[in-house]
């Protein structure tokens, strides 16, 4: 029995995994710029923002230079729960600083919708909401590229996450090629097939009029996930704009990776079983392909999970033979058939840099050492699995400055 559930779960996984190398074929192809309109729209720029005095000013600099009427947005600082100088260096250089203390409602979610309340109460009315982390670069193209999309139509745009630190050590080189990847294989095949992106947590620009009519309501501990299956569930799909570039820094250690990407998996089992059901049997009655992808992509955290599971049985079996778990589905198949996916899914990673543009050898060079970081998503999401009624946010100290000069000189 034991082995037929196991056969069973390999099956399933190996279709999951067929399905997502398909879609990813559709990335190969860079999708046209947008129309240029007319710079209209008001934007109301949220920073969110927890003990960060040492790289706020950094992104509010960035803010205050971006390629937009300087009439048409404003800049709100949410210093959440701070007890440092966050707040003192949002007004020392002009801008709104957004003080929330409480306790009890901690982390990213709750802030954001503690803002949006004290935003429509404002007697300035603004035609849309963009959210960065207090970390954050950003182009200074960014709003511009923003109106155009909300100029045609579209109500939740995801920008273009990419790392300002990636050279900084082999973890953030792994964070640096899976954004290029992701962004690459997974968002823009997603893009170019018109179907629902997936919200990253900054860089993201919202309607006004749908966030006052839906609610933010995202309080996980993945609050970017959650709203976008809400959207979804709306039939509000998200875009991405793949020209709007946001920069985020990414832990250096080991131990501060693992804590985040913890987190993220403690709340992406919370989203998993809050909207895969629902996802997928409306999917069924309304014949909706695109909410039947978003169900898939809502349990990706059960597929390392069962990976990982499923694996350590095929170490015991290699190693105790007279345990005898399960037959590997793959024996089955013929051997050039399981070597060559096995080969093509490696390539995605040098394939997804060099579309990308990375001409840097040193990136290259990192994937040598990325699959210990895949593998470290293993015992990180099964720790997650037992814990995952956790709520605690985890915040990311960051220490260093880093100005967008600095980012797009290495670029070049």
């Amino acid at each position: 029995m034991l082995g037929i559930v196991f056969i069973t779960l390999q099956i399933i996984l190996a279709l999951i995994g067929v399905y997502q190398f398909g879609l990813s074929l559709f990335g190969l192809a860079k999708n046209k710029s947008r129309k240029q309109q007319k710079p209209e729209k008001t934007f109301a720029v949220l920073v969110a923002a927890h003990n960060e005095e040492k790289v706020v000013g950094a992104l509010i600099e960035n803010l205050k230079n971006m390629d937009y009427p300087k009439e048409l947005y404003e800049i709100f600082v949410i210093c959440d729960n701070c007890t440092d100088g966050t707040a003192d260096i949002a007004r020392s250089m002009g801008v709104h600083a957004s003080v929330r203390n409480n306790a009890r409602l901690r982390g990213k979610g709750y802030a954001i919708e503690w803002m949006l309340k004290e935003l429509w109460g404002m007697p300035r009315q603004f035609d849309a909401i963009v959210m960065f982390d207090a970390d954050n670069l950003v182009n200074t193209d960014f709003l511009r590229l923003m109106n155009d999309d909300l100029c045609a139509g579209h109500q939740v745009i995801q920008g273009y996450l990419d790392t300002k630190n990636p050279d900084d050590s082999w973890i953030t080189a792994a964070y640096g090629a899976t954004y290029w990847y992701c962004n690459r294989l997974w968002q823009l095949s997603r893009t170019n097939l018109k179907m629902s992106n997936f919200l990253g947590g900054t860089g993201m620009c919202f309607d006004s009029a749908l966030l006052k009519d839906m609610g933010w309501g995202a309080t996980s501990l993945v609050e970017d996930l959650e709203f976008s299956m809400r959207c979804v569930q709306r039939n509000v799909y998200p875009i991405l704009n793949y020209d709007a570039k946001v920069f985020d820094e990414k832990p250096v250690s080991f131990k501060a990776s693992a804590r985040q990407r913890l987190r993220w998996m403690q709340g992406h089992f919370n989203v998993a079983r809050n909207y895969f059901f629902p996802l997928i049997w409306a999917s069924v009655k309304e014949r909706n392909f695109v909410k039947f992808d978003s169900a898939i992509y809502s349990i990706s955290v059960y597929n390392t999970l069962l990976s990982f599971v499923l694996t350590l049985a095929f170490w015991i079996d290699t190693i105790m033979p007279s345990v005898h778990l399960f037959d590997s589905v793959y024996s089955y198949l013929p051997w050039w058939l399981v070597a060559g996916y096995v080969t093509l899914s490696v390539l995605q990673f040098p394939l997804a840099l060099a579309l990308e543009g990375v001409r840097s050898w040193k990136m290259y060079a990192y994937l040598l050492t990325l699959p210990i970081f895949m593998i470290s998503w293993w015992p990180i999401t099964l720790y997650a699995f037992f814990t995952q009624n956790n709520k605690t946010w985890s915040h990311t100290e960051h220490s260093r400055v880093i100005r967008l000069e600095e980012v797009q000189s290495k670029q070049v």
